[in-house]
């Protein structure tokens, strides 16, 4: 493996859920200029050296990046001299980029490459030959992100600078680059599914390229050996299918208390026997059911205690600083008390689901599309849904999939639609993200769309966003549900009528507290600042005790994890340091759920 020193920022393996031996990262010291008017295509930027340097991968918006300007950049160019290993002869080379914000172009030696739309989804580029890129080519990027284009961005302002629950841009590549070496026929990122009730896990394993009497050879492991395998001809043009059986005396659940993962290895085999392409990937045999108001998880009640994640840092901003960063967000969590999160309004890097995967942590995937609405909205920092949205989001779905640990989709996120006006484009895309979502992965619940406006009458779930800060009155608010009329946003103004699904508070708390806080101060937060930490824990546990006491909810969502910049409404501090007691909020956390006491008393 070209494994790369730890003086490379982000140096670890980027993709631990398809791992092959060879990879070289192209994390650390590029060619950088910021292209303003989006002219540089036209004066030349393409042909000639870049005037500054940046650190790859973070955003120049960061403090990590060496650029550190956050003022609009409307387009950024890249340029690095690659230096292909000799070793890597006879194969084609695969540019990885883990993310970049938001119309990326990849050229070599000036001829185009390959072109991504989408600031949150990884891409892959197919440079050529090994052996046409031996004389130190160019590799140049350019990634045009208008400061106040109305595409899907998450939480980044279109305004100068952040304010309130929106924060400041981030343009151009803020996750990993790489390159792998694959054969011209190799394997594709295989699905894999889950089936608790066959034990068993169904593949779906592609295949690029050329074959012709190509076999698939699948070995599933656990720490005891070899646990089961199969053998699949890949020769033809479709999409070899193929199931592992788990035999019962080694089936081994994925949860929240025993987080299992069993190794998969793939082998691409040729006739002559001989190993094409070789894959090692991990597995977890866990199953999500909608069971009336319940959500199950592995056929068992499992009240989903989450939080608020918003996944930015002081000095990377949506880019972790380390690889232990993302696994301290987890611990954090959990250490107050919470079993998982939404990750929200962004599509985060594949490490931290790894992370959550190993280490037992539920999440919601999300897109990063907060606010959309129509045309014609009067808020600075709306967001426009078009085709993109989708095709995007898919891009997220179809990489994260085989995750154990995602347990739901949300696509969108605190949409603006009346339900008595005409069908529109949110209606058209609302109801597509949806749609696409339960094609591409019918194995777990998706909602339409988290908070505000419930758009799609089959939605798996439903959810309101309730940010009042007087326990009584929030109990007042959500007490409806057991007359099967919950909290909506908007009342009925926004959304199609409930069915019955499986409800929960997917945003409330964002109590507001920052005991450092000067007068006159840049700091926000929902509702009145408490007035002392004390104050925090009481009104906490009153609003916690509103959601645990109530057993048609299948569980919440606190905000959130951290304060980010103005928003400081977290458990923690921005930077991570200790804000409030956390064991006092997992004590608060630790009694069961209305739901879970049911379910064990047979209710």
């Amino acid at each position: 493996m070209n494994q790369p020193t730890p003086d490379v920022p982000r140096h670890e393996y980027p993709r631990p859920s398809w791992v092959r031996d060879r990879w070289l990262s192209l994390n650390g010291t590029w060619g950088f200029e910021i292209d303003r008017a989006d002219s540089g295509l036209e004066r030349g930027l393409l042909e000639r050296d870049l005037g500054g340097e940046i650190t790859v991968p973070f955003a120049p918006e960061s403090q990590l990046s060496g650029v550190g300007e956050t003022d609009y950049l409307n387009a950024v160019w890249y340029r690095r001299v690659l230096d292909v290993p000799d070793d890597w002869a006879g194969s084609n080379v695969l540019l990885h980029v883990g993310a970049a914000d938001y119309d990326t172009t990849v050229w070599v030696d000036g001829v185009e490459k390959g072109r991504h739309r989408g600031g949150f989804t990884s891409f892959t580029v197919d440079l050529g030959p090994a052996d046409e890129l031996a004389d130190a080519p160019v590799l140049t990027v350019r990634c045009r992100d208008e400061g106040r284009a109305a595409q899907a961005r998450g939480k980044q302002t279109r305004e100068v600078h952040g304010r309130d629950a929106v924060y400041g841009r981030t343009t151009g590549i803020w996750q990993s680059v790489w390159l792998e070496p694959v054969p011209p026929t190799h394997l594709r990122r295989a699905r894999i599914t889950p089936d608790v009730g066959a034990g068993a896990f169904h593949l779906e394993l592609p295949v690029a390229g050329p074959r012709r009497d190509h076999r698939i050879e699948a070995r599933l492991s656990d720490d005891l050996g070899e646990v089961a395998t199969t053998s699949v001809s890949a020769e033809a043009d479709f999409t070899p299918l193929s199931t592992l059986v788990v035999p019962e005396d080694r089936r081994r659940l994925w949860s929240i208390d025993d987080p299992h993962l069993y190794d998969l290895q793939l082998r691409l085999v040729a006739p002559d026997g001989s190993v094409v392409d070789q894959v090692m990937t991990y597995a977890g045999l866990r199953s999500v059911t909608i069971d009336g108001l319940a959500i199950r998880i592995n056929g068992e009640v499992v009240f989903q205690r989450l939080v608020l994640d918003q996944g930015y840092y002081p000095d990377g901003l949506m880019t972790a600083p380390t690889d232990a960063a993302l696994i301290a967000d987890i611990e954090l969590s959990k250490a107050a008390g919470f079993n998982g999160a939404r990750l929200h309004q962004k599509v985060f890097e594949e490490r931290f689901l790894f992370h959550a995967d190993r280490l037992g942590y539920l999440v919601w995937g999300e897109f990063g599309d907060w606010g959309c609405r129509e045309p014609g909205g009067a808020d600075l920092d709306n967001q426009r849904p078009d085709a993109s949205y989708i095709t995007q989001w898919l891009e997220a779905v179809e990489r994260d999939r085989n995750h154990p640990s995602i347990v739901g989709w949300c696509p969108l996120n605190e949409t603006f639609q009346k339900r008595h006006d005409r069908i529109t484009v949110l209606d058209d895309v609302t109801r597509g993200m949806f749609l696409a979502t339960k094609a591409a992965d019918p194995t777990r619940p998706v909602i339409d769309a988290s908070g505000y406006a419930h758009r799609v009458d089959e939605t798996d779930v439903w959810d309101s966003h309730n940010y009042e800060q007087d326990p009584a009155q929030f109990r007042a608010a959500m007490a409806p549900l057991a007359e099967g009329k919950p909290y909506a946003n908007a009342g009925d103004e926004w959304s199609l009528p409930y069915r019955g699904q499986p409800y929960f508070c997917s945003e409330f708390g964002g109590i507001w507290w920052n005991p450092a806080a000067e007068e006159g101060a840049d700091s926000w937060g929902y509702g009145q600042a408490v007035a002392s930490e004390e104050e925090v824990y009481e009104r906490f546990q009153g609003l916690v005790d509103v959601l645990l006491d109530d057993p048609r909810m299948f569980g919440y969502c606190y905000t959130q994890l951290t304060d980010v910049f103005q928003e400081q409404n977290g458990i923690y501090f921005f930077d991570r340091s200790r804000k409030l007691d956390v064991d006092r909020l997992r004590a608060i956390q630790s009694r069961p759920a209305a739901i879970e006491v049911a379910e064990r008393r047979g209710g």
